[in-house]
């Protein structure tokens, strides 16, 4: 084997390790909860002989947990930008209602295809309604936003200019913290996401968060 060839077969065994201990993360924070998994439960559960595995590839437990918020943020980044291009394509001022569809469904989405991404719903969506400052500062440190999330920021902003700018940013944090909340208990209901009932439960949830954005 030449050394480019070991080189790379380390770089693989290295991604490999990396998938297995955020995906053991992810499984145990989501029926633990996030501050009952220790590392040896961690590196256990991804299959890894050597506790320092998990400091080798992420330095700590913080850093484990941050790799998997950009992971996952990313997917979400992603699909925003799709469905917000798509919006824009259809229409060029779009409804309130239509820029609070785009807040959530991505996310929605995301976890009805991706068994993962279920999990890591359950694990971290209450982390944002019950941590102590900023939730919108929460999001951003954790990857989220993006240039997709910015876009609709600012159209956010357009579609409620009776606001001056402290109360739309209150409102939005309150937005944030209430959709976290509400995608995160309904993931720990039987069948979430699936079928007829999480249709109707998001198609409430965007009501809802259009009448909070949008009340006097």
């Amino acid at each position: 084997m030449s050394q480019q060839e070991k080189t790379d077969h380390r770089k693989a065994r290295g991604a490999l390790t990396r998938r297995a201990l955020m995906q053991a993360a992810e499984r145990l924070m989501a029926t633990r909860g996030l501050g009952n998994v220790t590392i040896r439960q961690i590196v256990a559960a991804a299959k890894q002989k050597n506790e320092s595995a998990l400091q080798y590839h992420f330095k700590s437990l913080q850093g484990l947990i941050d790799a998997i918020h950009e992971e996952r943020s990313e997917q979400v980044r992603q699909r925003r930008a799709e469905a917000l291009a798509a919006v824009l394509a259809r229409e060029s001022n779009p409804k309130l209602a239509t820029l609070a569809t785009l807040m959530v469904e991505p996310t929605f989405r995301l976890a009805q295809e991706n068994p993962g991404f279920r999990r890591y719903i359950k694990a971290f969506s209450l982390e944002l309604s019950l941590e102590e400052g900023s939730a919108l500062s929460l999001v951003h440190r954790h990857g989220g936003g993006g240039e997709g999330g910015k876009a609709l920021g600012q159209r956010l902003r357009v579609a409620l200019p009776r606001l001056d700018e402290a109360r739309y940013r209150q409102r939005m944090e309150m937005a944030v913290v209430f959709c976290a909340a509400a995608i995160a208990r309904h993931a720990r209901q039987p069948k979430a996401f699936q079928g007829p009932a999480a249709e109707t439960y998001l198609a409430t949830l965007i009501e809802s968060l259009t009448g909070l954005l949008s009340a006097p």
